[in-house]
């Protein structure tokens, strides 16, 4: 026998709109004809051929026995000279101090009564010479720079300057230079003290880990299409470099999570979501994160192991196909594109479904309080083509709570949820009616009875998907 009960579920259906990353685009964006309505099957039929699949996900070993000998000699070089700069304080311009109209003059007449003892003046500039002290303690990120400290975080990170510039040594000492100038004049040391305001929260934010251990950080760049947060953002040249200030903070909170060890993790994983994102015709928008970006690559290099774009709009390629020629090697195998319905697909290819949030397709969800990080692991069941398939969650212990996510990649299917008593003479009860779904599902169920919960999908097309779940049982107190 079969009864319908209510149940209460939890359908997801949380849109977060998207920022960052796009602006390499801005000289050539306005040449580009913008046309958006598009039908979304033409799109992925026609999908553009100029965008080349990455090559390798692998980043660069950081292991000097994995070096190549030209990359050990440059890192030698660089290491020499980077010591040569510290001990001989070089590294910082020279500051100089300007002497007030008193002690000019009192210089002067020193200069006048000296008269022409040169040995006076001699013993008088012997005593005047500063005493430099040396700052050994220099240090980025939290890494050391002195390369005789010994320590193997400083080769990761000089490391980065080098392939930032090919490995030629005295150009990647200079961007290193012009890096820890640029953290002196911008105050980096007080910058994750800072509250910013939480206006751009939804913008960009660190979130989980990929595959490889890499922290996430999401840029959404269609929460600058709201009008408001708009005007508060880029409104002024104040608030254009408030909001400079804030992509830096989030770019030094994700280095925060990085250990610079050889074998460890030192870069991020990119996620730029053009979803509703403003396009090429706001123009304080280019102008922002243009600086933004030419910040970010001037400065922390080689800090990004994957850049991938998702809900690509059908312009961007167009912009894309323009910049192509002029990135190098290096830059492009970074690139991942994905149109919107492949958002999920492409990101299981880099991070584990209970990592992606549930927008995209995952499991996760922020301050999740039934899935812990240590009971969030999923297990996945393949749907062939014109299958059905079963998923059981047995129910031995009575007046016990089954709470279970389930999510579908690939495509809709049809999709039912039953507690099936093991009394053969009890009914069994439909906690959800046959439906057709392609998102992620949370569902509940107390049992009154030894049974099970069985959960069954059915794939009618032609092509191959996907299903992710998990569940855990809370029992009774009582």
């Amino acid at each position: 026998m079969t009864v319908e009960v209510q149940c209460e579920a939890t359908q997801v259906a949380e849109v977060v709109v998207p920022q960052e990353e796009l602006v390499a685009a801005n000289k050539i964006v306005e040449e580009v004809e913008v046309n958006e309505k598009v039908k979304e099957d033409e799109e992925e039929e026609s999908k553009p051929n100029t965008i080349e699949k990455s090559s390798s996900y692998r980043e660069e070993s950081n292991f000097l026995s994995d070096l190549k000998e030209n990359e050990k000699k440059a890192l030698n070089e660089l290491k020499s000279i980077v010591e040569e700069a510290i001990l001989g304080n070089t590294l910082f311009k020279k500051e100089e101090t300007k002497k007030s109209p008193e002690e000019e003059g009192k210089n002067e007449e020193n200069r006048d009564t000296d008269g022409g003892n040169i040995e006076g003046k001699e013993e008088e500039k012997e005593g005047d010479l500063d005493v430099v002290e040396v700052d050994k303690e220099i240090s980025i990120w939290g890494v050391p720079l002195l390369p005789s400290k010994g320590d193997e975080k400083t080769n990761v990170v000089l490391l980065k300057f080098l392939r930032a510039r090919d490995y030629k040594v005295n150009e990647s000492f200079e961007m290193l230079k012009k890096t820890l100038q640029w953290r002196k004049d911008f105050n980096i040391q007080s910058i994750l003290e800072e509250d910013l305001g939480s206006d751009l929260a939804p913008a960009a934010y660190m979130s989980g880990v990929d595959n490889q251990g890499h922290p996430i950080c999401y840029n959404i760049f269609g929460v600058l299409d709201d009008e408001e947060i708009y005007n508060k953002t880029f409104g002024t040249e104040e608030k254009r470099n408030q909001f400079l200030r804030w992509r830096v903070q989030l770019m030094e909170k994700g280095i925060q999570q990085l250990d610079f060890k050889a074998g460890g993790v030192s870069s991020l994983l990119q996620i730029n979501d053009l979803k509703n994102s403003p396009g090429p015709s706001k123009k304080e928008v280019r102008v922002a994160t243009k600086q933004a970006v030419d910040l970010l690559q001037d400065n922390y290099p080689e800090f990004v192991a994957k850049n991938i774009f998702i809900n690509v709009p059908f312009w961007y390629y167009a912009v894309h196909s323009l910049l192509s020629p002029f990135l190098t090697q290096r830059t492009k195998s970074k690139f991942v594109f994905a149109r919107p319905a492949k958002v999920t697909e492409t990101l299981l290819k880099y991070i584990p479904i209970h990592e992606i949030p549930i927008q995209y397709g995952g499991l996760k969800r922020e301050n999740d309080f039934e899935f812990s990080v240590s009971d969030c692991e999923a297990s996945e069941i393949l749907l062939k083509a014109g299958s059905t398939e079963t998923i059981e969650i047995p129910a031995v212990d009575v007046e016990s709570t089954f709470i279970w996510d389930i999510t579908i990649v690939g495509g809709e299917v049809s999709y039912k949820e039953e507690f099936v008593p093991e009394d053969e003479t009890s009914y069994t009860i439909i906690i959800q009616k046959d439906k057709k779904v392609s998102s992620t599902i949370r569902n509940a169920f107390k049992n009154t009875e030894a049974g099970k919960v069985v959960l069954t999908i059915k794939n009618s097309s032609s092509k191959k998907k996907k299903a992710f779940y998990r569940h855990k049982i809370k029992k009774s107190t009582i």
